[in-house]
């Protein structure tokens, strides 16, 4: 694998973002964010990831719902 320093999603996986997502603002916040039926209709990891990993423009919406949460804001 190749170092991707300048890359903030490098080494984290889609389950560790979703994990961390659910665990930081919830499934009722992550469906405001990204309109998904599994984040609206009884939301499970499972189902979440089996959709995201088919879905590209739903999985770039989660990355950036996950940087805007996790990374510090520069003001």
């Amino acid at each position: 694998m190749h170092d991707q320093p300048n890359n903030p999603l490098h080494g984290i996986t889609l389950k560790m973002m979703l994990e961390r997502l659910i665990e930081t603002i919830g499934w009722e916040q992550m469906a405001r964010e990204v309109n998904v039926n599994c984040f609206k209709n009884e939301p499970s990891l499972t189902s979440s990831l089996k959709f995201l990993r088919k879905v590209d423009w739903a999985r770039a919406r989660v990355e950036e719902l996950y940087l805007r949460v996790t990374q510090p804001h520069e003001w």
